[in-house]
């Protein structure tokens, strides 16, 4: 049996930051994926899906010109163009190599196949036993969840991944999922002439948020000719690789010649072997303490664990992993202000809480809302400053304790606030802030002195 320091199941970007940085630090690691090293941010998340709304975008700003310095002509999509970065420079056409060298140059050995925790210390790589002496880290991530949809399991539908590797689009493309995801790649993909509708069978759009930015959302859809059907799910779906017909519960039909299906994300720890230290079998996630540790020399990290599907939370978990297996001080995981970001056209940032789990907690808050068009940056911007500023404060202890932001660059201007939550900056010292003139962030002084007023 191969013996190593520490096993890594799981090459995902979290994962890989593990594994190689144990590697470099002389300990003996095994990597293992049945995937690409780097996992689904690398390949068909974070990076080619932001090089999607990248274009998208550069095609909106172009129809904005008129009104704000003059007239422009010749705009015309072409969908080669992105679809042909995401191949050559995002993913090397779905080829890993550079991936594996660069964690085997640390020292690092990998194997290619599906890991499996076995018993304390054993892990199974396709029938192949490997033990490790200081621990196993899972990484396993979460692939996109399948509705049980009648007919869905006999039409030819794309999940994130086929879309972003289409080197063509659609004429017409129904979304089935309204949250982050959906949102994204139906925006990107209606701004190259595909005709979008959105189907969300709760009762808006990225309903995990404030409702404001769902509000807001929905009316640039409108503008922009993406139809939502929103509070109402999908009960079956017929068709074949010519078109496809999908039926609403409120007995609607809509055509098009593709469905994406984009209705969140699984996870499975069974099917990781956690089962054998302790983990229920039916868990829908990795229980972990504040180490990230499951049980005895196993930690988990990512997806798996249920803290943010989000490649900075898995980063995060990682760096606090490699603290532990080699015994240094620092920080254990506070997840009070893990910052979230829709890449949609205007942008959403959040973090802590929404109002109503504020109030679902038991806080009495007090809450600021600023719209954007009416900061004087929000002005001078004009065409496509859709959003506002809304932040939610506990008085009893003077804090911040959640934020949104929506308009351009939201997710930029949300580093203060992120910073103002973790740091648990007094509201006082927020409001004694100089915040520069004429900036977007100013708003967030703005949305201050609402709080004031809602006290």
């Amino acid at each position: 049996m191969d013996t190593f320091d520490i096993i890594v199941i799981g090459m995902g970007p979290g994962g890989e930051h593990v594994a190689g940085t144990l590697a470099e630090r002389g300990l003996r690691v095994l990597g293992v994926d049945h995937g690409l090293v780097g996992g689904e941010c690398p390949y068909w998340g974070c990076i080619p899906s932001k090089m999607m709304v990248r274009a998208g975008e550069v095609l909106a700003e172009a129809q904005r010109v008129d009104g704000l310095a003059g007239a422009v002509g010749g705009v015309r999509p072409d969908w080669t163009v992105p679809a042909r970065r995401i191949r050559d420079e995002a993913t090397d056409d779905w080829d890993d190599r550079a991936a594996v060298e660069r964690f085997t140059k640390k020292g690092g050995t990998f194997v290619r196949g599906t890991g499996r925790i076995v018993g304390a210390g054993r892990v199974d790589v396709d029938g192949k036993p490997y033990a490790a002496e200081l621990g196993i880290v899972v990484n396993a991530g979460s692939r996109a969840a399948i509705p049980p949809i009648e007919g869905l399991d006999v039409v030819p539908y794309w999940t994130n991944r086929g879309l972003i590797e289409a080197k063509e689009l659609p004429s017409s493309l129904v979304v089935l999922g309204g949250g982050t995801i959906g949102c994204e790649l139906g925006q990107s993909v209606a701004r190259f002439g595909v005709d979008v509708t959105i189907v969300e069978s709760g009762p808006r759009l990225l309903a995990a948020g404030e409702p404001e930015a769902s509000e807001r959302l929905a009316m640039v859809f409108e503008r922009e000719g993406i139809a939502v059907h929103a509070g109402v799910a999908a009960s079956g779906v017929s068709g074949d690789d010519d078109g496809v017909d999908v039926t609403l519960e409120d007995g609607t039909t809509l055509s098009a010649e593709r469905i994406l299906v984009a209705t969140g994300r699984d996870t499975d720890p069974g099917a990781v072997g956690l089962g054998s230290v302790g983990v229920p079998e039916d868990a829908r996630v990795a229980p972990i303490d504040d180490r990230c540790r499951v049980a005895s020399k196993v930690w988990a990290i990512g997806d798996l664990t249920g803290k943010g599907a989000y490649t900075h939370v898995s980063m995060y978990q990682a760096g606090i992993v490699i603290r532990d297996v080699l015994g240094e001080d620092g920080p254990v995981a506070d997840y009070a202000a893990v910052p979230r970001v829709t890449f949609t056209d205007p942008e959403i940032g959040a973090v802590g809480l929404t109002e109503a789990q504020a109030r679902e907690a038991g806080l009495d808050v007090t809450v600021g809302v600023t719209p954007l068009g009416e900061t004087t940056r929000g002005w001078i911007h004009g065409d496509g400053a859709d959003g506002f500023f809304k932040l939610v404060a506990d008085p009893a202890r003077g804090l911040l304790v959640g934020a949104t932001v929506m308009g351009p660059y939201a997710g930029e201007v949300l580093g203060a606030l992120a910073v103002a939550v973790h740091a648990q900056v007094p509201l006082e010292t927020l409001r004694s802030m100089i915040y520069a003139y004429p900036t977007f962030h100013r708003g967030i002084e703005t949305a201050l002195a609402e709080l004031e007023r809602d006290a």
